[in-house]
């Protein structure tokens, strides 16, 4: 489902440089072959790029960093989170492993920068030089890249729900000031529009977490309401807690954090997890949810983690098994957060809920979708 979302976005950001004369190239190859050559071609001194913070992407840069000519200047920008993972640790100088003492540590560094405009224009290569650089340094068309579904087109759902691009990210954004007063409210209540619904913007760069901060402090200030705002971020925060946790326990993804849980007896139940990734438990706030996420690529929080206890405490199928599945559906489909998120269901992770926690989902659907 992240594929779709990616084609989407990168028409968007096709368009943008188009307005501003300046093309978008997408190339094939290893990034340490690819880029030092277009960086000769084309004269260029310096490349600039936003830090990722995967495994695989920390690896990819130190790489590209070593097979760029000395000339060539690597500039890398920390703007995925509201502080770049590795800043913050303990008095003892190691990673918090529980949010609070987190939280409480990253507020007290201050107000997040306020990003910057946007350039009102790029300066693009002389077209002389363009024309022989496109000439040596082909573009693929972004339907080259085949992301999007073909047969068959599961997408129906996901067009309806969603508008990918920046404009799209501004238009969630602006609405922020509308449900600011009942967020703290409605945030746990699936059957309510309440959330801001911006992750899979974030997650795609159409937004900048330091935007959405100052929007949503900017709103609260101006409408006098702060309960709302202060929920709000602290649900930014817990983004940037995955981030961190990513960032020092690179094996995240497929390792629970407490090595005792590398013991659980699971019950690897195929039919069982086909049910529940096909919203056929018979549970139905587990069934809706799951229904939802494969017609629309996303889930409500509270159901998230509903379905996902569901999964790991009554059925007993691995957390991993999970982790993948939402990965594969989410549009918001993000290693850390997913990763952290799964853990801390599970109780195998840091700031883990203990492992006999249970959502139980009859409960949880009286308490929060009390009309079904």
């Amino acid at each position: 489902a992240s594929r779709w979302w990616l084609h989407h976005s990168l028409q968007a950001l096709q368009n943008s440089l188009d307005e501003l004369g300046c093309p978008l190239l997408i190339l094939r190859g290893a990034p340490t072959v690819v880029l030092p050559a277009l960086a000769t071609s084309s004269g260029a001194t310096s490349v600039f790029f936003t830090h990722a913070y995967s495994p695989a992407a920390l690896s990819e840069e130190q790489a590209l960093d070593e097979a760029l000519d000395a000339a060539v200047e690597l500039h890398g920008f920390h703007d995925y989170y509201l502080y770049e993972p590795g800043r913050l640790l303990s008095k003892t100088g190691t990673p918090y492993k529980v949010f609070t003492p987190f939280w409480k540590a990253a507020v007290a560094l201050g107000e997040p920068a306020r990003p910057v405009a946007a350039p009102k224009q790029v300066r693009a290569v002389a077209p002389p030089l363009l024309d022989k650089l496109q000439e040596s340094f082909p573009s693929l068309s972004i339907d080259d890249l085949n992301l999007l579904p073909t047969h068959p087109d599961w997408a129906s759902g996901l067009r309806e729900a969603w508008q990918p691009g920046e404009s799209g990210a501004h238009a969630r954004l602006d609405g922020l000031a509308d449900y600011i007063g009942q967020y703290a409210e409605n945030r746990d209540r699936p059957d309510r529009d309440g959330t801001s619904r911006l992750s899979p913007h974030l997650h795609f760069g159409e937004l900048s977490p330091r935007q959405v901060w100052h929007a949503m402090h900017d709103a609260s200030m101006a409408a006098g309401r702060h309960e709302g705002a202060h929920a709000f971020l602290r649900q930014i925060w817990w983004r940037d807690f995955s981030g961190h946790l990513l960032w020092h326990f690179p094996d995240l993804p497929k390792k629970p954090l407490r090595p005792g849980y590398e013991k659980f007896p699971w019950a690897e139940d195929q039919d069982y997890l086909q049910a529940w990734q096909q919203g056929r438990t018979g549970y139905p706030l587990v069934d809706a949810g799951m229904r939802q996420l494969w017609a629309t690529g996303w889930m409500h929080n509270r159901v998230r983690m509903v379905v996902a206890s569901f999964l790991v405490k009554n059925l007993l199928i691995p957390w991993q098994h999970g982790a993948e599945w939402f990965l594969d559906t989410l549009v918001d489909a993000d290693l850390a957060n997913n990763s952290a998120s799964w853990q801390w269901v599970a109780g195998c992770g840091t700031d883990a809920a203990p492992y006999f926690r249970v959502y139980n989902p009859v409960l949880q659907s009286r308490k929060f979708d009390p009309q079904a």
